[in-house]
Parts: structure tokens; C-alpha cells; sequence
């Protein structure tokens, strides 16, 4: 399991990005840089980042299933995820 710090930091960026989504959209539609500059660095959604929802994983995110490709495998083994099986040839 990811530390809680970071699953807590990645909720507060999130918050931020929402708080200054329409102002991030006006500054850009006039094309004023130096507003967009002024911005909070955590407002910019290219900050975020995608977490297993079980793990709090965060590289080989399969966004499909929002989880990690070890909890994905796991899953899939024991039947949890419907449709999906295991495949050989």
C-alpha cells in the first residue's frame, strides 16, 4: 500500500485543479501566459497523477480497471473481475 502522505497530496492536488479549472480555461481561451504563470503549479491537471484504487500504485496503472497491473493479475486469478480471464496458447 502507497504511503497515506501521498494519497492524501494527490486528493489535495486534485482539489486544486478543480478550484481553478475555469479560471485556468478563460486565461487560456484570451491567451494570457503570464496569468497562467500566476496559477498555482498544482492547479495544472498534467500534475495529477493515476493511483491503483487498491494499491495506491502508481506506475503500470491500467485505467480500464483504475488498478495496478499486479492487483489486476491477482483479480483476474480468483474470478473477481467479470469477463476477464486468464489466457494461455
Amino acid at each position: 500500500m502507497a504511503k497515506t502522505c501521498w494519497l492524501e497530496r494527490e486528493k489535495r492536488k486534485a482539489k486544486t485543479v478543480a478550484k481553478y479549472a475555469t479560471l485556468r480555461a478563460e486565461l487560456k481561451k484570451k491567451g494570457d501566459y503570464v496569468g497562467l504563470s500566476m496559477l498555482p503549479r498544482n492547479a495544472s491537471p498534467v500534475r495529477l497523477s493515476r493511483r491503483c484504487n487498491a494499491t495506491g500504485r502508481k506506475r503500470a496503472y491500467i485505467g480500464r480497471f483504475q488498478l495496478s497491473r499486479i492487483a489486476v493479475r491477482e483479480l483476474a486469478s480468483n474470478g473477481l473481475i467479470p469477463g476477464v480471464t486468464k489466457s494461455s496458447w
